[in-house]
């Protein structure tokens, strides 16, 4: 047996990581919070059998779900107690895992979220009383950023890279970092109570799959569709020189005809690069194993007729490929497609490596990643 008890915020491995696990291991890690506040736990590396997490201070706590290799997740606890549970046998030989746990405010007296428009933090004003502190002496690391105060709330919405947000790659994810400070009072020239601190942190989540859809029928449809922490699209154009967007529903093409695809951050970031990772199709919108065909396999192109125009240098990607049809009962083709979003600055990222012929990786998440839909396209 192996775990520990952990209270705060901190971090903790597997035995033996980064080296492998033994087999026939049960190791129990309970996390606990301040009684007012929840547990936020996200794992930065993950290679082994599976992990299982609970909603309470044991393993009989409410089932909160679990993780299995490759799958990295972020967990919120609804209490001050999370427990993991990590179990081994002798089918898979991994390096196990890495985790962080952060003490964070419960949504009914905090919260932040954000995409790549804007941050956004609320703040509860009587947990704010609750403290001594008023809402009207509230800002963040800009000063000049202030908020929009009701009768409930406080509420910092901005732009993500202003205000004073730091960006840094925390184990290949993208943080924002920030701070709200205020003083107990806003009258006189003293005071005799702590300043007010407090540390706000957006994760950009990791390894959500891309989608890019498309139709291929006797006639084409297009229309776009995207979801993700990072607010992306992706959409076909008329031509090779991505002057002129398809908005014909639907999007009728002949076989063999030139499509041409362009993935882009809807708000421009020249700090952030797109990498056109993986492209499968399948004549069917919710299932891409049974019967997938690959463009793009871990960024080298499979099908002979796919053209990658740029990928992994700029905060856009750009390809074509020609229109196809399924065999066997279907005029209709749907195509999913995996962008990885990586800082700029990182040499080393995914996004700069480029056509990766592995294709078992132990890969840390090093992206950020989207799920859109484009289509249908239907044959004339």
């Amino acid at each position: 047996s192996c775990g520990d008890s952990l209270f705060g915020s901190g971090t903790f491995t597997s035995p033996n990581h980064p080296g492998y696990y033994n087999d026939n291991s049960y190791c129990v890690w309970q996390l606990r919070a301040a009684y007012d506040q929840r547990i936020f736990l996200a794992f930065s590396y993950l290679h082994c059998d599976y992990i299982s997490l609970y909603d309470g201070p044991s393993v009989h706590s409410s089932y909160l779900g679990k993780v299995c290799n490759n799958t990295l997740s972020t967990f919120y606890s609804t209490s001050n107690y999370m427990t993991v549970l990590f179990r081994t046998d002798s089918s898979v030989v991994g390096r196990g895992f890495s985790a962080e746990f952060v003490s964070t405010l419960n949504p009914s007296s905090g919260r932040v979220g954000c995409s790549s428009d804007n941050m956004n933090i609320v703040i509860n004003r009587a947990y704010l009383n609750s403290l001594g502190y008023d809402a009207h002496s509230l800002y963040l690391d800009d000063p000049y950023c202030r908020p929009q105060i009701s009768s409930y709330e406080v509420v910092f919405s901005f732009p993500l890279n202003t205000c004073g947000n730091v960006r840094k790659s925390d184990n290949g994810r993208i943080v924002y970092t920030n701070h709200i400070r205020g003083w107990s009072s806003t009258h006189g020239e003293i005071t005799r109570q702590t300043h007010l601190k407090m540390n706000v942190t957006c994760q950009m989540e990791p390894d959500s799959v891309s989608q890019i859809l498309f139709v291929v029928e006797n006639g084409g449809n297009s229309s776009i569709t995207g979801s993700g922490r990072y607010n992306t699209s992706m959409a076909f154009y008329k031509t090779g020189g991505f002057s002129e967007q398809v908005t014909d529903v639907p999007y009728k093409v002949v076989l063999n005809q030139d499509l041409y695809v362009q993935v882009d951050l809807r708000r421009g970031d020249s700090s952030l690069i797109l990498f056109l990772d993986t492209c499968v199709a399948s004549p069917s919108p919710f299932e891409f194993d049974t019967r997938p065909y690959y463009l793009v396999r871990n960024g080298c192109g499979v099908d002979n007729t796919y053209r990658p125009i740029s990928s992994g240098t700029q905060s856009r990607a750009r390809f074509s490929f020609r229109a196809f049809q399924f065999l066997r009962g279907t005029d209709s083709v749907y195509l999913q497609c995996k962008v990885l979003i990586c800082p700029a600055s990182d040499s080393n990222s995914r996004c700069r490596r480029g056509c990766s012929r592995r294709v078992a990786r132990e890969l840390k998440s090093e992206h950020d990643s989207q799920t859109l839909v484009v289509g249908p396209i239907q044959l004339k």
